[in-house]
Order: C-alpha cells, then structure tokens, then sequence
C-alpha cells in the first residue's frame, strides 16, 4: 500500500490544509501520514475572528525522529501551508532525513493570492520557501506565488507563452516538475501547466471557469495531485485528475455556497474521484 505523509496545519473547523489532504488522499487508496504543524480552531479565512492557535513547531523534530527509529518510509512527501520561517527549516531537515531514490516530494509554496502574501509573511518567508521548492520534485504554486518565487511583478495579463516561461524559470530553483495552478488564458476556462524539466515538455489541463473564489480549492488540487502521482500516474493525467475533480467540488458547491462560504464540498463528490483514479 502506498504511503504519503502531508505536513501542515489543521483546522477544527474549515475546509482547508490536513481536513482536506487527509480524507482526499485517503480516499484514493493511500495510507496517509499527517505531521500536523499547527492547530486552529477554525480556518483564518475571511469570515473567523478570535479563532484559536497551538503552534506544534517545537514537536516536529521529536516525531521526524521517532519516525526515524521506526525506519518509517514514504513514497511521497507533501507540503502545504507553514507558518514561519523556523518550520520551513525544519520541514528541509525533515526532507533531508526521510528523502529516498523511491519516493517524491510535493511543495505547495502556500504564500498568498491576488497579488498579496497572507499575513504574517515577509520577503524573507519567500526566500526560504524558494530555498524549500529547490530540494521538492513539484512544486505546485498559483499566479501570485510565481510573482514572489521569482520576483516578478503580479499580473492578470498573461498568455501561453508567459506561462511556459515562468515554469521554465521555476524549474530553474531546482525542482524538476512545476505545476501553475489557476491558470487562466480566457474568461471561459480555467486549469493547470506543467513543465517536466527533464524532458522539457508542457502538459496542461482545463475546464470550465468559474468567477467566483471558493475556499480550499487550491488544497484539492494539491492533494488529488500528490495521490495521484504516489499512484504512478503519468503527469497528464496526475493534471486530468486534479483538475477535474476540483471542477467537480466546484460545481458541487455552488448550490451551497451559502452554507459552505469555508470550504468546498469535496465529501459529495468522492465517488468521482475514486471512478477518476480507477480510469
């Protein structure tokens, strides 16, 4: 049975980070590890006030080495939200350590959006976190943290061309395999690229867009993604797979948005995503 571990924050409440990867990869038939590197009781999202913090950075290094005890090893390795330049160190000690010829890594780079970093992060978060895509196999970030990873200026004007440059030069921090997620050439589809730097092909997928922003989708696809490649399957259809399944959350969420403004209804549409990984 395969196995992934996924390091980062958990929120008691809120469709994000390990409430999602969790289940998500689970789901797809892979025995899923969690290092938790924080606990919240809701997600920070707009909307939660006075929600509550345990920062968990100063138990991950006792965990990496009781693992390490134990000979524990993964086939992937999965990183989404950290929260501080200390645990970005401390999740590159932890590649180091648990790294093999057998298994992957996957860096969600989780910095900001719309053109902004998320509070709390500064010019020198980037710096570390670029430093932490370098060790990862993929790395997996959105328009906005393209800008900051490369100190480019934020834009929402952008063609093919563009964004097979800016993945070239993202595979130039040393991970093999970027992924640009939220891609978007016109108002009517919107989808992922990637760039296999050893073979230098692109691969793309796309469907339909949807103007209106929803809460963890960019968790969704990092952790379908990551299942999907701890499965063997080929870049393009690791992509295929992403994709459609976060449409299909998408879709599935749109007649309870009300309801569900913190997240995505991912649970109503596991059914597909298991019919997905068995194609």
């Amino acid at each position: 049975m395969k196995k992934v571990v996924s390091i980062q924050d958990i929120s008691c409440f809120g469709k994000c980070s390990l409430t999602v990867a969790l289940p998500i990869i689970s789901a797809m038939g892979i025995e899923t590890a969690v290092i938790p590197t924080a606990v919240l009781s809701t997600h920070t999202g707009k909307g939660f006030e006075n929600y509550t913090f345990r920062d968990l950075t100063g138990d991950i290094p006792a965990i990496a080495a009781h693992w390490k005890s134990m000979d524990l090893r993964f086939d992937g390795i999965y990183t989404g939200y950290l929260g501080s330049i200390e645990q970005v160190g401390i999740v590159s000690d932890f590649f180091d350590g648990f790294r093999s010829e057998n298994n992957f890594i996957v860096v969600d780079p989780v910095l900001g959006d719309g053109g902004q970093l998320y509070a709390g992060f500064t010019t020198e978060f980037v710096a570390e976190m670029r430093k932490l895509c370098a060790k990862a196999d993929y790395i997996i970030p959105n328009m906005t943290e393209v800008a900051f990873l490369l100190d480019l200026p934020y834009t929402e004007e952008y063609d093919e061309a563009y964004v097979h440059d800016v993945l070239r030069k993202l595979s130039e921090l040393g991970c093999r395999t970027p992924v640009l997620t939220g891609v978007c050439y016109d108002k009517e589809h919107q989808g992922a690229v990637a760039y296999d730097s050893v073979t230098g092909e692109y691969y793309s997928s796309f469907g339909e867009n949807v103007d209106k922003h929803f809460h963890g989708t960019g968790d969704i696809f990092s952790s379908v993604f990551t299942g999907a490649a701890a499965l063997g399957k080929p870049l393009q259809r690791c992509l295929d797979i992403a994709v459609g399944y976060t449409l299909d959350c998408i879709e599935a969420t749109i007649p309870h948005f009300e309801e569900t403004w913190y997240g995505s209804c991912f649970e109503l549409c596991i059914e597909n995503l298991i019919k997905y990984v068995k194609e």
